[in-house]
This record gives structure tokens, C-alpha cells and sequence, in this order.
């Protein structure tokens, strides 16, 4: 099983940020330890804080079984990742550390999500593990 992992903006700054809403584990650590909890599946973890980069990276997703994407405050903002996540037709699932509903009202606002298959929220680095996990039995039950 093949898993695309997008990261969105100033996700590569999480050690550096409030670590009550965004845990202190980096991406790079958060890779690794998804790699040791599922050996079985071959991860390809992207961070960019280019909107263009990542609307790229969803056109040409459809090699992989499925993808994982938190993209950070562009899912406030960007009618271009929501557009690019519609076309998309394998299963998608939207992942954010801190808990959105909790927060500024402008980040209750979610573009993007409407366009995934779930989403998963607040749960620090643990809503990457259960995206994960949520995946791989949307994939092995088809």
C-alpha cells in the first residue's frame, strides 16, 4: 500500500509552535514513527508552503492508494486545494493537529474539508496515526 502524506504551511515549524495545540514532535519525527508503526506501508511524506506545490502534488496523486493532507491554514483559504482534492477519486482523508473547533472562529471556517473522504482533528501527531489506520481499512475493504 502506498500512502501520500501532504503537509501544508509552517507545518515545519511544529517544535516550534504552541505545543498544547500542535504536540512538540516534528514531521521528520512523525515520519519516522509511522514508518515503525505500519512497516507494511510505503509513505511519501511532502511538507511545502507553497499552495502551488501541493495542488501539483494532488494532480498527480493517483499512484498512490491514498492520501493524507494537513493543509495547515490553507484549508481557511484556498478554493485551489479544495478544487484540486475534488477531482481526486481515491480516498482522502484531512488531518489537523489542534483541535479547530476549539479555536479562532476564523479557523472553524474549513475549505477543503468538504472535499475529503474525513477528516481528524486535535489529536496532535496521534490524527496522523489515526489516518493511518483509517485508510488502510477503507483500502483493504475497497
Amino acid at each position: 500500500m502506498k500512502l501520500l502524506i501532504l503537509n501544508g504551511p509552517n507545518l515545519n515549524l511544529i517544535e516550534k509552535r504552541e505545543s498544547n495545540n500542535y504536540g512538540s514532535l516534528s514531521l521528520e519525527i512523525i515520519s519516522q514513527k509511522l514508518s515503525e508503526e505500519f512497516p507494511k506501508i510505503n509513505f511519501t511524506f511532502v511538507q511545502s508552503n507553497s499552495e502551488n506545490e501541493l495542488i501539483e502534488q494532488i494532480q498527480n496523486a493517483d499512484k498512490f492508494d491514498g492520501v493524507i493532507i494537513n493543509p495547515g491554514g490553507f484549508t481557511h483559504s484556498s478554493v485551489g486545494l479544495r478544487d484540486a482534492l475534488e477531482t481526486l477519486k481515491i480516498p482522502k482523508i484531512e488531518v489537523h493537529l489542534s483541535n479547530l473547533a476549539s479555536r479562532e472562529g476564523f479557523r472553524k471556517n474549513m475549505i477543503t474539508t468538504s472535499k475529503v473522504t474525513g477528516y481528524i482533528s486535535g489529536l496532535k501527531e496521534i490524527s496522523y496515526f489515526a489516518a493511518v489506520y483509517s485508510l488502510s481499512k477503507m483500502i483493504e475493504h475497497g
